[in-house]
């Protein structure tokens, strides 16, 4: 089955006074149809500017230096401002860490919505109307019809969440970016909002790329995982493979570092800090916090290894970048 989106030896860079920051560093993945793939890592890891570098957003002094984005048979780097504008709100839509910032106070959820699907549909004022009380239905809000007629700051942070979910379904999109959606809500909301993208992936066929550094919702969620570190991707995988079978150090532990709820587990912090991007280190980025590091770690950077799913054998090959990899036994406890 061919990719919904194809990242490519993405390369995004951030020219500062202090030097060349390697944001996004030869980064690539495969997001298939009607999935949820997660992106995970630390902060600083790269998962927010490379979903920027999808929709070619990047802030200033970023600047996307090299790669591929290939997304309905076109990369989308090679796309004038004008085609770029046909594809950001109608085949790829964000949904961003905090809804107050991208809902205006001064207008009503109404106002709102349907400014939203007359730019990225053909639809009139009054057709546009009845689309936002359908899609604030399709996000289970209830009571649309009041919602519609307030303001941003009269709602609750889920409501509004939901809200920002629904416009970003205004222009019937095929690829949804959530970029930590949760992150501001308590959890009986976050598992309220977890449960629609579920339910909205299946109902409207959406890949969904979730940003997040909370492995609990990516193993409540997620259909594949690609782990991030400094810029770089460590693995990729089904999310089995990746909880139950780690094949990179930094993803065990990423998962050791994780509490656990059915058992009586010591956490282990991972030592040390993300490298400065500026100057990374040699070889493997995670080699100086690796317990596994060797001498070739530290001067040979790790090239992509294929190796096949372990828990189910018709899902595409895992990817894993480290040199050590079929050496050492990472267990998860």
């Amino acid at each position: 089955m061919e990719p919904t989106l194809q990242v490519e030896s993405l390369r995004t860079y951030f020219y500062t006074e202090a030097g060349v920051v390697k944001a996004v560093d030869d980064v690539g993945f495969s997001v298939r149809p009607s999935t949820i793939h997660a992106l995970v890592g630390e902060s600083g890891s790269g998962k927010t500017v490379t979903a920027q570098s999808i929709l070619r957003i990047v802030p200033k002094p970023g600047r996307i230096v090299g790669g591929r984005i290939v997304f309905e048979g076109r990369n989308l780097l090679d796309l004038g401002e004008r085609q770029m504008r046909m594809v950001r709100g109608r085949r790829i839509s964000l949904i961003q860490q905090d809804p107050t910032a991208t809902l205006d106070p001064m207008f009503t959820i109404q106002d709102q919505l349907v400014e939203a699907i007359m730019v990225t549909t053909e639809l009139d004022r009054e057709q546009a109307k009845k689309k936002a009380r359908k899609l604030l239905e399709d996000v289970k809000i209830p009571g649309p019809e009041n919602v519609l007629k307030s303001y941003p700051h009269q709602l609750s942070g889920g409501m509004r969440q939901r809200v920002a979910i629904a416009r970003a379904l205004a222009g019937n999109p095929k690829v949804l970016i959530a970029d930590e959606p949760t992150t501001a809500l308590d959890v009986t909301i976050q598992a309220q909002i977890l449960e629609l993208m579920r339910s909205l992936r299946d109902e409207y066929g959406l890949s969904i790329i979730l940003i997040t550094h909370d492995l609990g919702i990516v193993a409540q969620v997620a259909d594949e995982v690609t782990v991030m570190y400094a810029g770089k991707v460590c693995e990729s995988g089904s999310v089995d493979d990746i909880f139950h079978s780690p094949l990179h150090p930094y993803t065990q532990a990423l998962l050791l570092s994780v509490p656990r709820v059915d058992k009586r587990v010591r956490l282990r912090a991972i030592p040390g800090n993300i490298p400065d991007l500026v100057q990374p280190p040699q070889g493997c980025r995670f080699h100086p916090r690796c317990p596994y590091a060797v001498e070739r770690c530290s001067q040979e950077e790790p090239g992509l290894e294929k190796v096949g799913s372990q828990a189910d054998h018709t899902l595409p090959s895992r990817s894993v970048y480290c040199h050590r990899f079929r050496e050492i036994k990472l267990e998860v406890v």
